[in-house]
């Protein structure tokens, strides 16, 4: 073994050690904890509640129509980060509008993705 790995398993053991005799208190983090499941019938809520299409709403949270397709129809489950987007929109969807808002082709700002959509 290494002298620099057995210093840092000594190291290491040493702390250990005066933590367990409660000489050292260690960091701890907490972390948050992951956002429930959305129903079909939630996702389209929210699609709904933003006057988009399956495919515009797809776009808004770069995953595939047929995606959004199995999450309305109850054949898949929303995971990972498009479910947190998707709870995103649903408290706020305002912070969709804001994102998606991009400047044209005459430099001024689109007034929400939402006029997007209808223009």
């Amino acid at each position: 073994m290494k002298r620099a790995m057995f210093d840092e398993l000594m190291k290491s053991a040493n702390e250990a050690l005066q933590h367990a005799q409660g000489k050292r208190s260690l960091r701890t983090t907490s972390l948050p904890l992951p956002p429930r499941p959305m129903s079909a019938v939630a996702v389209k809520k929210v699609r709904a509640s933003l006057h988009a299409s399956q495919a515009v709403f797809a776009r808004w949270l770069n995953v595939s129509t047929k995606l959004v397709q199995a999450w309305e129809a109850d054949r898949r489950q929303p995971d990972g980060p498009a479910l947190v987007l998707l709870h995103i929109a649903a408290r706020q969807p305002s912070v969709i509008d804001s994102v998606l808002a991009r400047p044209d082709a005459r430099g001024s700002a689109r007034s929400s993705a939402r006029a997007s959509v209808s223009a």
